[in-house]
C-alpha cells in the first residue's frame, strides 16, 4: 500500500510488524549468523519503516527498528551498575559559549579574570564509551554506559581488544579507566570490504561499527573485528593518579592504556579555541571520527569543587564542531499536543540528509517562531516569516531533534500564504489559549484531551520517572485507547483485571504468557518507588528531574509533602512560605506544584495511584559529625572566600537545607558585607548569625 494512503491505525499495525520483522531478522544475521534475508530486503523494509515513521512522527516506536544497531544485547548481556556514574557533558558551539564557560568556572569558583586557570584539551572521540574496572591490576570487568548509572557487562569483548591491557603494574588497588571505543577510518573500509567479500551487512559510519562490534553476544566476532580504545578518564579510585587531569592521563598512558596524542593543556579560552581550530583543520587527517573537542579544568581540587549538576560536570565542556547545514522543502507543519496542553508546531520535510543522518522532521518550536519573531518580540531570520512550500534550511548542534535555522524567500511559491496556527486543540477541539508571558499556546481541556492524558502516561513510564519494563509508548498508547488504563494508578491494577478471565493480556495481539507475566512482574517491581520518582512521575509542569529532587530532599516523606500541599493551597501562610523559601524555588514552580494539589480530580488520581504504592523516603548523604545536618542555613550579603552557588552545594553535601529566605524555622543566617533586610530580619527573630569566617570555622571539621 502506498505511505501517502495509510491511515493512522494502518500506519501502527504497519510498524508494529516491521519492527518484529526487522528484530527477527538482525537476531538471525548478528547473533545466529544465519541471514533469513538479502541485504537488499532487509534495506527496503528499513527504508519503508522511515518513511512511515516521517509521516507519522508520534507513532515512532521505542524499538524502532531506525535506533537499532545490530541486536538489542539485553537478552545477552548482564548488567553492571555503575559505582560513579558516567554522565554526559554539557556543548559549547561558539567561541562565547567557551568564554562563558571559563566565566562561570571563576563566578563559581569566586576567581577573578586575571586569576591564572589551567584547562585540558581533547578531541572528543565519536565512539562508543566503555569504563574497565581493575582490581590489584588485574582486569574484572568491563560496562558500557548504558543509561549512565548502569551499563552492559561486555568484559568477555573488551578483553579482545589489543589497546585494553589485561593486567597493569604498580596500579592502585582498585582503577576505573574510562575511555572510547573506536574504529579507524581505515579499519572500517576494510572490514566493509570484507563484508561485501562475504555477503555480509555493511556498516554506515565507523562508530555504528565499532559498537556493533563491541555488542557482539559472542566475544570471537569482536576479536575479529578491529576495534581501538583511547582512556580519557576514570571512576573508582583507591589512590589518586595525580593532582591534575593533565597527570591523570600520563599516569594512565604509563600503565599502557592509549590516550590521544592531541590532548594538551591551555591556559584560558584564547588557547583553548585555538586547540579548537588547529583540531578542525586536521580533522580530515586524523584518520578516525571526532566530532568536537572537549575541556576540562586541570586542576583536580577544584573539579571537586565544582562538583555536578544533575547530569553533567560543572568542571568540563564539549565544544562541537559546526552544525552541519541542509536545505529542503517545507512540505506540512503537523501540531503536536504535549502533557501539558502545549500545541507544538512540527515542520514536516522532504527527506534530507543531514550529518549523516536522513531528517524528514525539525521542530518549529512556536507560533511566534513561525513568524520570524522571538519571545520578546524582535524580528529573527530579518523577520522572515515560514510558510508550507518553502526551502528552508535544517541543522543538527548536538541535538536530536533538528532545527528549521532559515528560509529562502526568494524561492517562495507564488500559492504560499502565511501559516495560521490553529486556536483549538487538534485532538479534542478545545480553546487553545495563550496566556500573558506564555510562549506557547495550551489546549484548556486538561483530562478530557486524550493527548495529554496519553502523554502524560507516557511521562510517567519513562527513563527518569517510572522506568517500568516492557511498558513503553507503544503500549502506553494501546491500553490507552483500548480503555484498559486512563491514569497512572490503573497500571497498577492491571494485573487485577486483566491478568485472569476471558479477555487477559496474554491473549492480546503481540503478546504471550510470558511477556505478559514479565510485565506484572516489572509493575510490581516499580510499587516500591523513591519519593523523588514519583515527583517527577506526575508530570507537573515547570517540575523538572533536577527539581523533582530538590524538593524530595527538602520534604523527605510523601506525607511530609502531601502535608505541605494542603498546608500551602492558598499560596500564603507558613507552608507557603516554606515552599516559595527552597533555594532554587521559584512562584512559579511552586504555583504549579500546588495547584496540581488544589485541583480535585488531579489530586485525587494522584491518591489513588500512591494508595497503590510504597513511596520511599529520600536518601540523604551520609551527614554523620556534620554540625549542620538537619539545619536550615540561608546564604546573604557578599561572599568573599567562595561563591555563593559554591557555599550551597557544600552546606547541602553536609546535610543542610539551604533557602532563599529568612523564616523562624532559620536556624543559622551567614552574613556577608553588604547583608540588608535579611540580617535585620534574623536579628528580629533572634537567629544565630555567622560571619563567611564564622561559617567556614564551623564546617571546618565536617
Amino acid at each position: 500500500m502506498d505511505i501517502d494512503t495509510l491511515t493512522r491505525a494502518q500506519a501502527n499495525a504497519e510498524l508494529a510488524a516491521l519492527a518484529q520483522q526487522l528484530a527477527g531478522a538482525n537476531t538471525s544475521y548478528h547473533t545466529d549468523d544465519a541471514p533469513v534475508m538479502s541485504d537488499a530486503e532487509y534495506d527496503a523494509l528499513k527504508r519503508r519503516n522511515a518513511a512511515i515513521e516521517a509521516r507519522f512522527p508520534d507513532l515512532k516506536r521505542r524499538d524502532s527498528p531506525s535506533d537499532v544497531v545490530g541486536a538489542a544485547p539485553a537478552a545477552g548481556f548482564g548488567k553492571i551498575t555503575h559505582s560513579i556514574s558516567m554522565l554526559s557533558l554539557a556543548n559549547a558551539f561558539t567561541d562565547e559559549d567557551v568564554q562563558e564557560f571559563d566565566a562561570s568556572i571563576r563566578k563559581y569558583l569566586g576567581l577573578g579574570a586575571d586569576t591564572p586557570l589551567e584547562y585540558t584539551a581533547e578531541p572528543k572521540i565519536d565512539g562508543l564509551s566503555l569504563s574497565l574496572r581493575y582490581e590489584n591490576g588485574v582486569l574484572i570487568q568491563a560496562a558500557t554506559r548504558g543509561d549512565g548509572s548502569v551499563g552492559e557487562n561486555v568484559t568477555a569483548n573488551a578483553r579482545t581488544i589489543a589497546d585494553i591491557p589485561h593486567r597493569i603494574e604498580d596500579a592502585p588497588d582498585i582503577l576505573e579507566v574510562r575511555g572510547e571505543v573506536y574504529m579507524s577510518h581505515a579499519d572500517f573500509e576494510a572490514l566493509n570490504g570484507r563484508q561485501q567479500e562475504i555477503g555480509g551487512k555493511t556498516f554506515a559510519n565507523p562508530r555504528n561499527a565499532a559498537a556493533g562490534s563491541l555488542r557482539q553476544l559472542d566475544a570471537e566476532v569482536t576479536r575479529a573485528r578491529p576495534l581501538r580504545f583511547f582512556a580519557y578518564a576514570w571512576g573508582s579510585l583507591s589512590a589518586p593518579l595525580g593532582q591534575t587531569q593533565w597527570q591523570a592521563i600520563r599516569a594512565l598512558e604509563g600503565f599502557g592504556f592509549s590516550t590521544n596524542p592531541l590532548t594538551i593543556r591551555c591556559d584560558g579560552p584564547t588557547e583553548m579555541v585555538g586547540h579548537y581550530k588547529a583540531i578542525e583543520a586536521q580533522r580530515a587527517a586524523l584518520g578516525y571520527d571526532i566530532d568536537g573537542v572537549v575541556y576540562k579544568v586541570n586542576d583536580l581540587a577544584l573539579q571537586d569543587r565544582l562538583g555536578y549538576r544533575s547530569t553533567t560536570p560543572r568542571w568540563a565542556i564539549a565544544h562541537k564542531f559546526p552544525a552541519e547545514l541542509a536545505w529542503t522543502i517545507l512540505e506540512g507543519i503537523d501540531i503536536q499536543v504535549g502533557r501539558t496542553g502545549a500545541l507544538s508546531p512540527v515542520a514536516r520535510l522532504a527527506p534530507v540528509t543531514v550529518g549523516g543522518v536522513v531528517v524528514s522532521n525539525a521542530t518549529l518550536h512556536n507560533e511566534d517562531y513561525i513568524k520570524g519573531l522571538d519571545s520578546k518580540g524582535n524580528e529573527i531570520r530579518g523577520g522572515k516569516d515560514i510558510r508550507i512550500g518553502d526551502l528552508v534550511q535544517v541543522y543538527r548542534a548536538g541535538d536530536v531533534i533538528p532545527k528549521v535555522a532559515d528560509v529562502d524567500i526568494t524561492k517562495r511559491p507564488d500559492t504560499a500564504e502565511p501559516y495560521e496556527f490553529p486556536d483549538v486543540c487538534p485532538e479534542c477541539g478545545s480553546d487553545a489559549i495563550r496566556e500573558p508571558g506564555d510562549a506557547v499556546r495550551r489546549c484548556t481541556g486538561g483530562l478530557i484531551c486524550p493527548a495529554q492524558a496519553v502523554e502524560k502516561l507516557k511521562h510517567f513510564v519513562s527513563r527518569g520517572a517510572f522506568d517500568i519494563d516492557g511498558l513503553g509508548a507503544k503500549q502506553v498508547e494501546q491500553f490507552y485507547t483500548d480503555g484498559w488504563i486512563a491514569e497512572p494508578a490503573d497500571i497498577f491494577t492491571l494485573k487485577e483485571r486483566y491478568g485472569t478471565g476471558m479477555q487477559q493480556l496474554k491473549n492480546r495481539e503481540g503478546w504471550g504468557e510470558k511477556s505478559a507475566s514479565a510485565l506484572f512482574a516489572a509493575i510490581e517491581d516499580k510499587r516500591k518507588i523513591p519519593l523523588a520518582r514519583l515527583i517527577f512521575g506526575l508530570g507537573i509542569r515547570h517540575v523538572g528531574e533536577s527539581a523533582s529532587n530538590m524538593i524530595a530532599l527538602h520534604y523527605g516523606t510523601w506525607d511530609a509533602l502531601a502535608q505541605a500541599m494542603e498546608d500551602a493551597r492558598g499560596q500564603e501562610g507558613p507552608a507557603w512560605e516554606d515552599l516559595i523559601g527552597i533555594d532554587g524555588m521559584g512562584t512559579v514552580m511552586a504555583g504549579s506544584l500546588v495547584g496540581a494539589f488544589a485541583q480535585e480530580a488531579e489530586r485525587a488520581s494522584i491518591l489513588r495511584l500512591v494508595a497503590q504504592l510504597d513511596v520511599q523516603e529520600a536518601v540523604r548523604a551520609d551527614t554523620t559529625g556534620s554540625p549542620v545536618a538537619g539545619k536550615t542555613v540561608v546564604f546573604t550579603g557578599t561572599l568573599e572566600k567562595m561563591s555563593r552557588a559554591e557555599a550551597k552545594a557544600r552546606a547541602e553535601r553536609l546535610g543542610a537545607k539551604v533557602s532563599g529566605s529568612v523564616s523562624a524555622k532559620t536556624d543559622i543566617l551567614v552574613a556577608g558585607p553588604g547583608a540588608g533586610s535579611k540580617a535585620k530580619k534574623a536579628a528580629e527573630l533572634g537567629i544565630e548569625t555567622l560571619d563567611e569566617d564564622g561559617w567556614l570555622a564551623l564546617i571546618a571539621e565536617s
